[in-house]
């Protein structure tokens, strides 16, 4: 498999649409379960939802090891149907939301990076759409 083949993680939220795009685009949410294992957390994010709009999560190892920003900036946002945007590295990142049932339907396509393992990187961001999936049905 080629290096630059787009990665596809999906969940299927068990929440109205409304409730899952405001879960995925408020920074109050997006602090509750934007990591991918309990060791990590994110205490703080900024997110403008709009075409131009930038967002940021900071993502930081619970321990204070480590700590990063995941960021940037949307090429096209429709409300409640799809975010893309693009990572300061060129990077692109497509969300969709569909009405699935009485669910809603979450799929995430991004562009891998170089440093890691294809799967590692799915695994990983698949980790971050459960927990994602988690708090939304519980709020």
């Amino acid at each position: 498999m080629d290096n630059k083949s787009p990665i596809t993680v999906q969940a299927l939220v068990n929440t109205p649409l409304e409730k899952a795009w405001a879960c995925w685009t408020d920074p109050a949410h997006i602090t509750q379960w934007n990591q991918a294992s309990d060791d990590w957390h994110c205490p703080k994010a900024t997110n403008d939802p709009r075409t131009g709009g930038k967002f940021s999560s900071t993502m930081a190892a619970r321990d204070g090891s480590m700590s990063f920003d995941f960021e940037g900036t949307y090429d096209e946002v429709i409300p409640l149907q799809k975010l893309s945007y693009q990572m300061p590295d060129g990077r692109k990142v497509l969300v969709t939301f569909a009405v699935e049932g009485s669910g809603t339907l979450v799929t995430e396509t991004f562009d891998p990076e170089d440093m890691n393992p294809l799967e590692m990187q799915r695994a990983g961001w698949q980790a971050i759409l459960d927990n994602y999936k988690r708090h939304t049905e519980s709020v």
